[in-house]
């Protein structure tokens, strides 16, 4: 094995939800600029085929819109796929979202969305890319999912978005039992638990950017280089004997929590 080679990805195949913006796009930018054809995959189209667009002069990033709040969703986008590639190297499952409420108003609506789309359809996107993953695999380098969960399924969030952290932690668990059952099938399961990194759900936050990340041990938020670095060490050969882990990329905020 040469050892300058660990994190070469180029000529594999990715598949990455809620791709048009956020950590998604972030890891996209970084597949797309090593070598790898990236689909990418949002409800909003138009902004889905302008990052697309933006991506794709970098090298391969392919727009395919759908919802993937729903079974019917979820086969379809897979479908599509597998209909241009029956081999995937790398599933990144990112599509998520969120809801906040006080506990005596927090609505049934908003917690069955929250949990359908951050837990139920990770898991059945897994599920019907996994003939996809399964053909793409080596025992040297296995095919890899990476689900996107969060600290807040870790620490106290300190925020009233409790389907949220319940739907990541949920994420961190369920990373952990498909690693050790897909790992036989040289599928590598783990996830990334982000902690503060510019996005719609923060974009409230960020007028205060610098003095929110003078709070985290690194002194910074998060940027896309961390973010796209992280996804490559986990899609490469330098991790084919990592799996079922849940990595925290937080800048120490977890380390700091106390």
């Amino acid at each position: 094995m040469d050892m300058k080679s660990l994190f070469d990805m180029e000529g594999k195949v990715a598949v990455i939800t809620g791709g048009s913006r956020g950590i998604g796009a972030m890891i996209a930018r970084g597949f797309v600029e090593n070598g790898v054809k990236t689909y990418i995959t949002a409800r909003r189209e138009e902004e889905l085929r302008a990052t697309a667009d933006e991506l794709s002069k970098f090298g391969q990033c392919i727009a395919i819109p759908s919802d993937l709040s729903n079974m019917e969703g979820v086969k379809a986008f897979a479908d599509a796929i597998t209909a241009d590639d029956s081999a995937v190297h790398v599933l990144i499952n990112n599509a998520g979202t969120t809801w906040g409420a006080p506990i005596e108003e927090f609505p049934e609506d908003g917690w069955d969305k929250t949990m359908n789309l951050n837990v139920k359809s990770m898991f059945y996107l897994t599920q019907q890319l996994l003939p996809a993953l399964e053909a793409a695999a080596t025992p040297e380098d296995p095919s890899r999912v990476i689900n996107v969960g969060s600290i807040n399924g870790i620490t106290h969030p300190h925020m009233q978005n409790y389907a949220y952290s319940a739907s990541k932690a949920a994420v961190h668990q369920l990373t952990r039992h498909l690693g050790a059952e897909l790992s036989p099938r040289h599928v590598n399961v783990n996830a990334i638990a982000p902690g503060f990194f510019p996005s719609k759900m923060t974009s409230h936050l960020m007028d205060h950017a610098d003095e929110l990340g003078k709070a985290f041990p690194c002194g910074r938020l998060g940027n896309a280089e961390d973010a796209a670095g992280t996804a490559i060490y986990l899609s490469s050969r330098a991790s084919a004997w990592v799996t079922g882990h849940t990595l925290v990329l937080d800048g120490g905020a977890v380390a700091n929590a106390g």
